[in-house]
């Protein structure tokens, strides 16, 4: 998994945003994304500012479920046998619960 300023690097690019946007988007200097993007070491606070910036959300996702998550996001089917729903619930299309399963019976 690629490391987390290069996720911030790849997203912006994504959503074709230069380091120069950043400055209206969360009130950082060009030079001051550029230095976190490069060699940082954000604040909590920076990180969601900067997450919401890039219309992003910050996530922890249990390791047990690192791999499920992955496959649903770049598209696979998964195979994790805890994101089955019980048999007495109705399953919703995964395009309205994308999430739907994954942290098993937790609720």
């Amino acid at each position: 998994m690629a490391s987390l300023l290069t996720q911030l690097k790849k997203r912006r690019l994504e959503i074709g945003l230069k380091q120069h946007d950043m400055m209206m988007r969360v009130g950082m200097s060009r030079q001051q994304y550029q230095r976190l993007e490069s060699r940082g070491n954000p604040r909590l606070d920076t990180l969601e500012l900067i997450a919401k910036g890039l219309k992003s959300e910050l996530v922890l996702v249990p390791q047990e479920k690192l791999q499920a998550v992955m496959a649903i996001l770049e598209g696979e089917p998964s195979d994790n046998k805890s994101a089955k729903t019980r048999p007495s619930e109705e399953k919703k299309p995964l395009s309205d619960d994308p999430w739907q399963g994954l942290l098993g019976d937790i609720e």
